[in-house]
């Protein structure tokens, strides 16, 4: 059975193809393309290449082309299925499953999508050729909407009393008619009426860019009527799963790195308008993680700028809390706050392109400094207040998923509040107090510092077979076959074994090896603060070898663990898979 063409499309649309060959291929950009040497054979110079815009790769050297199901299918001998499992995965996506049911619900899209397509071509012509529509484009003109751009995004108009519903009719179930949201029954008239008469209308398209729902903007000044309202949630359509305008954008993820973020479909037009194509909007709804994630598939930097005015600040505000959920390394997210009564599509329109673009570079702000700014200046220098500040901070930062992002915002949270506090003013006071007697231990711990923990881990184990020759001597397989990951600590470790093996009588001098790096070891060994309260005891010195010997095996086991699953995340066999398995269960055990 064929796996349905809007759900490998829905996958090809959330996975650059650079993203997924560069899982196996060593990847270079070079212009609006990737290069590397080609999986299909040994090369020395590059003729293998990726077109994230045109949605494939092409090996110059082989002739192998294809899309990113084919190169899995050509790369790691899988069936299509096993690619489309393996893409939807990594996507994000569900499995597709075969049931009838599943079958209904494909034909339903595909009538869902036709009749929006209808829909959307119609009033698109209804709006450029119909007399009736000069309301409308007269509107548009005074927002500049040049022609282009109604031609570009599709923008509509419906009449005031328009009968599509009977057209649809002659071509469509009513059943699937209606569930498209675009009717609501008039219980008094007894009929169906279109939702967005007399409305200029925005197509809000899928990742695929089909039409699956609208956005309507009322032309009439009146009190009465909502001045934008959206298509209701349907089967098809989820506003917090899609962004306006994301369909144009994402295929401009290869020549900008950063999107901007905004509250309408006029700001997108608008800017678009203005030479700034890189903007989406949300739909009329709080921003959600969803729609974050989404952006971060394709974009490093994500910019929210929403109106300059008290109800744009606290959308921002309610945007931060969270986008901040969804923070990644490597990714990053802004807000830019407009001068008061300014959107994006007004100031845009006042200042041009260069000035929008230098002053969103000069007046963004990092999501963790708009955070905490907001809750600072609600805060009292008091106690009480800032007891309160900082439990919502450490609630704020406690949300972020990222345990690497959540250590950093949380240490940067707290080292700001530091600053508030009224004993601030004394700590230097007592360092300075403080600072002859701890010069020297203060010396030792930004020594320290430098050194991993493994490093650390190996100097105790050192210093316990340089510290007790006698007693090593009599238990030498204990140390043998030690894996010692530092090279300066391998060399010491290599040389005492080989002296202890070849020399009846050892001696720190027959060592051929720097002295210093001994030195480095007694200095630096923590644990021979306990092996001095135990010196007398041979079996307690015996314990504690074998106890850091085993916490070296284990690093070697997380060491190992972690190259397979970098291997699988790659190759995805069944060999590496098991191999990974069995050194887990080892884990276990120790």
């Amino acid at each position: 059975m064929k796996y349905p063409k809007e759900y490998l499309d829905e996958i090809k649309s959330r996975l650059k193809v650079s993203s997924v060959v560069s899982r196996t291929v060593n990847l270079k950009k070079r212009g609006k393309e990737f290069v590397g040497l080609s999986p299909f054979k040994n090369e020395k110079t590059p003729s293998f290449t990726v077109n994230d815009e045109k949605g494939f790769y092409h090996c110059f050297s082989t002739s192998e082309h294809g899309n990113i199901f084919d190169f899995l299918m050509k790369t790691q001998n899988l069936k299509f299925g096993e690619a489309v499992k393996s893409l939807a995965s990594l996507a994000g996506m569900q499995p597709y499953t075969f049931s009838k049911a599943d079958e209904e619900r494909e034909k339903n899209r595909e009538k869902y999508s036709l009749i929006y397509n209808k829909y959307v071509e119609y009033y698109h012509n209804e709006l450029i050729d119909n007399e009736n529509s000069k309301n409308a484009v007269e509107y548009l003109k005074k927002r500049k909407i040049s022609i282009e751009q109604i031609k570009k995004f599709k923008i509509g108009f419906v009449e005031k009393n328009p009968n599509f519903f009977e057209t649809l009719k002659k071509d469509f179930e009513e059943k699937n008619i209606i569930d498209t949201g675009l009717f609501y029954f008039d219980e008094k008239r007894k009929k169906y009426i279109e939702r967005f008469r007399e409305r200029i209308i925005f197509p809000i398209n899928n990742i695929s860019g089909k039409p699956i729902a609208l956005g309507g903007r009322t032309i009439q000044n009146t009190n009465y009527l909502a001045k934008y309202i959206n298509s209701p949630e349907t089967i098809f359509f989820k506003k917090g799963s899609n962004l306006y305008n994301l369909d144009f954008v994402r295929k401009l993820s290869n020549k900008v790195s950063n999107v901007f973020l905004v509250e309408g479909y006029m700001d997108v037009i608008g800017l678009s308008n203005n030479g700034i194509e890189n903007a989406v909007a949300n739909l009329g709804t709080s921003l959600t993680e969803r729609q974050i994630l989404v952006l971060n598939q394709f974009f490093e930097h994500v910019i929210i700028c929403f109106d300059g005015d008290e109800s744009g600040y606290k959308a921002a505000l309610r945007a931060a809390e969270s986008a901040i959920k969804e923070l990644q390394p490597e990714k990053k997210i802004s807000f830019l706050f407009l001068p008061d009564n300014e959107d994006p599509d007004s100031f845009s329109n006042k200042k041009g392109k260069e000035y929008f673009l230098n002053y969103a570079k000069d007046n963004s702000i990092s999501i963790h400094k708009f955070i905490f700014k907001h809750y600072s200046d609600q805060t009292d220098n008091n106690p009480s207040s800032l007891a309160i500040f900082e439990k919502k901070l450490r609630s704020i930062s406690s949300s972020i998923k990222d345990e690497f992002i959540r250590k950093y915002i949380i240490e940067y949270f707290l080292e700001k509040i530091s600053d508030l506090t009224p004993y601030s003013n004394n700590r230097s006071k007592f360092k300075n107090k403080k600072s002859r007697s701890l010069n020297s231990t203060k010396k030792h711990m930004d020594e320290t510092k430098s050194l991993s923990p493994i490093e650390l881990k190996e100097f105790s184990f050192l210093y316990l077979v340089l510290d007790n020759i006698e007693l090593v001597k009599n238990n030498t397989k204990l140390i043998e076959n030690v894996k010692i990951f530092t090279k300066e600590n391998k060399l010491v470790y290599d040389e005492f074994v080989n002296n202890l093996k070849n020399k009846e009588e050892f001696s720190f001098d027959n060592l051929s090896i720097d002295k210093q790096l001994i030195d480095r070891i007694f200095k630096f060994a923590s644990i021979k603060h306990i092996v001095k309260k135990n010196k007398s005891n041979d079996q307690q010195i015996l314990d504690l070898l074998e106890e850091i010997i085993r916490d070296l095996k284990n690093y070697e086991l997380e060491f190992r663990i972690e190259q397979l699953e970098s291997k699988f995340s790659k190759d995805l066999s069944e060999s590496t898979f098991n191999e990974l398995r069995e050194l887990k269960k080892l884990q276990k055990t120790n």
